[in-house]
């Protein structure tokens, strides 16, 4: 792995952020179509190398890079990458939560340019706002879900929206039902190639990199959860639901937007509607596709603030 590389290729918009916060964005010569706001400036600065999700190989070789750092999606490619580039993988899959899973990636990228020290300063300054939620949420359950092509897919603790539960501390009722039952359709079809999750921390390679796990596998939940019916969630009966709308995420043409689909009647029988606590995320793009950079952090944490207030 080069130390202070010069030409860096990102292929993940959460280890996009972190170079961002680090102040190296300098070194990026390549990076993936981006929609996001505030990392918006990138497209406009460097030559775009594909998608979050499909590389352009030719012109990720044509950067020139010295590295080349991706993130859960891809794992496809880490060998074709590999061929061109070092490759350093980073995944945001950590037994201690999204935040120590930040910390790590971003101690991990801050070493390798000798920028390692600010690393904790930049996330301590969400401690504070992460224990005024977290003394909210105390003792309040919910479920997690993802609304994706006119259903509702539950989500466990051990993936997206993960934040809410691991380290804001909703008590996530649902998160048996997200990793067991039937794993066809759309509760598992759309494959681990669309996952921002992938299996270890990091990943280092040289050309001889292996593929992710899938997500799907048992005791963990599939990459876009578990479709259950809203029969079961009246039952669960949670204090909150919270959805993130994975079609307005990814700009599905013509997709049924999260309220459309949540406001139904059965769901409107739960406890969480009648209180006003069904709460659809404010920044799907952010949760779905950026999950796992510092400034995205901020940003999700402004969601469940302005959410619960």
């Amino acid at each position: 792995m080069p130390y202070k590389p010069q030409r860096v290729v990102v292929l993940d918009l959460a280890n996009l952020d972190i170079l961002d916060n680090l102040g190296l964005g300098g070194c990026v010569v390549g990076a993936p179509s981006i929609t996001l706001p505030y990392l918006q400036s990138y497209n406009d600065a460097v030559p775009i190398v594909g998608t979050v999700k499909t590389p352009d190989l030719e012109a990720i070789m044509a950067c020139d890079p010295d590295l080349i750092l991706m993130g859960g999606r891809m794992a496809e490619y880490i060998d074709s990458l590999g061929e061109i580039a070092p490759v350093l993988r980073l995944t945001t899959v950590s037994d201690d939560g999204l935040v120590e899973a930040i910390r790590a990636n971003a101690k991990t990228i801050g070493e390798i340019f000798g920028e390692g020290e600010q690393v904790d300063a930049l996330l301590a300054q969400y401690d504070t706002r992460i224990e005024a939620l977290s003394a909210f949420a105390s003792g309040k359950t919910c479920v997690l879900g993802m609304s994706t092509s006119g259903s509702f897919n539950l989500l466990g603790n051990d993936g997206r929206c993960s934040l809410i539960v691991n380290e804001i501390g909703f008590d996530n009722i649902g998160a048996d039902a997200a990793t067991t039952g039937s794993r066809s359709g759309r509760s598992g079809g759309h494959g681990s190639g669309d996952s921002s999750n992938g299996d270890s921390s990091s990943e280092r390679s040289g050309g001889h990199g292996s593929s992710s796990a899938d997500s799907s596998s048992s005791g963990s939940t599939p990459t876009h959860g578990n479709e259950v019916s809203f029969e079961a969630i009246v039952a669960l009966n949670p204090d909150y639901i919270f959805v993130m709308d994975r079609d307005s995420a990814i700009g599905t043409n013509g997709a049924q937007m999260a309220q459309e689909i949540m406001e139904n009647e059965l769901i409107m029988k739960t406890d969480a509607y009648k209180n006003g606590n069904m709460v659809i995320l404010e920044n799907p793009g952010i949760w779905y596709l950026a999950e796992g950079g510092i400034t995205s952090l901020g940003i999700m944490l402004e969601d469940l603030e302005s959410a619960l207030s």
